[in-house]
């Protein structure tokens, strides 16, 4: 029950409370008698799994029927590990229901959403001064943020590198929809204290951003030590690097739960709607005004959102985005569609191979 593995966190000394683990949590796992304990998912490095129990990390594989179900745990997740000490092995058998998902779109003929993080309290969405305060990416986090049923809020981090640090949220507020906007610089600590009422005991945050923005250098500057490698951004061509290569959860002296992502350069909007039309409240406001009800505020009479961009009251460049991110959800929905059309013809084929079988055994 020794856990070391490169890249994943250290011992700790915490319960499952304090771990998040809630009664629901507790109900859940009431089904599951002898050789099983609970635990949350820390780290996944390839095909083992770190996970926090009450008595201490342990390193586990999974289950053969969570592998033939598709099911491989996040980090986030609660689980049920079979403790077997006379075989020297535990394997996670089951994951308890989580409260939220957060997801990504993921490439692939099959469209499924790729799961980040498992039983998430708030999202910061960390974003930098400089090259990479883009508020069309903002409204894109903010539409996979919404859909998870996590909370977000956005950190605009590198505010001391800015000529005026008050200019920084003015740009990410008009398309903020109301979300905290939070300008800090982990490097000097500066607006660190702004966090705190996101970083209670047993809440659950995860990191989301592109590379370079600085989400490994806010991880050690809450944690109070450096954990977390980092870089910053090339002077070249303004982008990041990639330091943090795996999920990971950690403790905060705080009491709350964090868990750092590695840089996402590309993020997929997934298959959830609600996600987009909570991150347009106000173009979802001004639909109820158009003349039908199918409007998709492009050239239709009667538009009340173009009408509102014509009249300055809406920004042109956000509906422009508004649009991006509907006709990809569009496609992501039907490339989920076919996927899962695919899924159940190879079901039904495996079916139908193992009733020629049991005939073929019967008139034997």
């Amino acid at each position: 029950m020794n856990p070391s593995i490169p890249g994943c966190g250290e011992p700790h000394p915490y319960t499952l409370e304090q771990l998040g683990w809630t009664e629901e949590h507790k109900e859940a796992f009431r089904k599951f008698s002898g050789p099983y304990i609970p635990g949350r998912v820390a780290c996944r490095q390839k095909t083992v799994w770190e996970v926090f129990t009450g008595s201490g990390p342990v390193m586990a594989g999974i289950s053969g029927a969570l592998k033939k179900l598709g099911r491989f745990p996040a980090v986030g997740d609660f689980v049920v590990l079979l403790h077997q000490p006379e075989a020297g092995s535990i394997t996670i058998v089951a994951i308890l229901p989580q409260t939220t998902v957060f997801t990504r779109g993921a490439s692939g003929r099959e469209g499924t959403d790729q799961v980040i993080a498992a039983n998430i309290d708030t999202v910061f969405i960390v974003t930098a001064a400089g090259p990479e305060l883009n508020a069309r990416r903002i409204e894109r986090y903010l539409a996979i943020v919404h859909a998870s049923g996590a909370r977000p809020v956005i950190v605009i981090n590198k505010s001391d590198l800015a000529d005026d640090p008050a200019s920084l949220t003015g740009t990410i507020i008009p398309v903020s929809s109301g979300i905290p906007v939070i300008p800090v610089s982990a490097m000097s600590g500066e607006g660190i204290g702004l966090l705190d009422p996101y970083l209670r005991p047993g809440q659950t945050i995860v990191l989301i951003g592109s590379s370079g923005v600085g989400k490994s250098t806010l991880i050690n500057r809450l944690l109070g030590c450096e954990t977390q490698k980092t870089s910053g951004i090339r002077e070249d061509d303004g982008k990041g690097r990639h330091t943090t290569t795996v999920r990971q959860l950690f403790v905060l002296n705080s009491g709350a739960l964090m868990i750092d992502n590695p840089g996402i350069r590309e993020v997929g909007i997934g298959t959830a709607s609600t996600g987009l039309s909570d991150a347009f409240p106000d173009i979802r406001e001004l639909a109820e005004r158009c003349r039908f009800s199918d409007c998709r505020h492009e050239r239709e009479p009667g538009c009340a959102v173009q009408e509102a961009v014509k009249a300055g009251k809406l920004s042109a460049a956000r509906l422009e985005n508004f649009h991006r991110l509907s006709r990809e959800l569009a496609f992501e929905q039907d490339k989920a569609e076919i996927g899962l059309v695919r899924s159940e013809r190879k079901r039904w084929k495996g079916i139908a191979k193992l009733g020629k079988e049991i005939q073929k055994a019967r008139r034997e």
